[in-house]
């Protein structure tokens, strides 16, 4: 049996999660528009492990939300995970945000875009398969009307996260669907990380830092 801490601070959405063996068993969770995450992370860690009836002695392991995202959210998340891990001696592992927020997604075909809002019209995204295969890297990309193109010709694409806002009003297409009122949530952490326990695919607690990728590529049109 394993028991993992899931601990999600990348955007506005303030997420922790018990998950025993991949699945879920405690979720705490908070959208506070004002970032409030030094004030409640601890908090719903301890909440958490109260209601899971547990102590933090019985951790197998902590994963933590890795980013892209807010610099200051997941400065805080990643801070914590790495405080843990280090005073229980267990280890770390790290999740990547666009691809737990994927999971929110459930189709049988078609290509889900993880993406999330960055600045004006910037986002950060991830192109996955139906099951969560990552089929075009992590970019960060200034939007226009001929964003995904090649992909919205081959069929259906789900935008998830909080860049889908700005981008539904660029994009009009038959083949868009955009899944609105979605952040990054532990909850979706849970198996993945259980996943990566099972492999000991496993961070080095004292070098790892969040991944920030704050370069923007403006993407133009291909000539015709």
């Amino acid at each position: 049996m394993s028991l993992i801490l899931n601990l999600e601070t990348a955007t506005t959405n303030c997420s922790v999660s018990i998950s025993k063996d991949g699945k879920t068993i405690v979720l705490k969770e908070d959208n506070d528009k004002s970032y409030s995450h030094a004030e409640r992370l601890h908090v719903y860690i301890d909440e958490a492990l109260k209601e899971a009836n547990i102590t933090s002695n019985d951790l197998d392991a902590i994963s933590v939300s890795k980013g892209p995202g807010s610099y200051t959210g997941l400065r805080i998340g990643v801070s914590a995970a790495k405080g843990l891990c280090f005073a229980l001696d267990i280890p770390l592992i790290s999740i990547p945000t666009l691809e737990s927020l994927a999971y929110q997604v459930k189709m049988d075909e078609g290509v889900i875009v993880s993406m999330l809002d960055a600045r004006r019209m910037e986002v950060y995204s991830a192109i996955y398969s139906a099951d969560y295969k990552q089929i075009r890297d992590t970019q960060a990309q200034i939007l226009d009307e001929t964003s995904f193109s090649d992909y919205l010709k081959q069929g259906k694409v789900y935008f998830v996260g909080n860049g889908v806002e700005k981008t539904k009003t660029l994009i009009n297409h038959v083949n868009a669907v955009f899944i609105e009122a979605k952040l990054p949530s532990a909850n979706q952490m849970s198996v993945l990380a259980y996943n990566k326990f099972q492999k000991s695919d496993i961070e080095d607690v004292a070098y790892f830092e969040p991944y920030y990728l704050k370069d923007f590529v403006a993407l133009k049109p291909k000539k015709k």
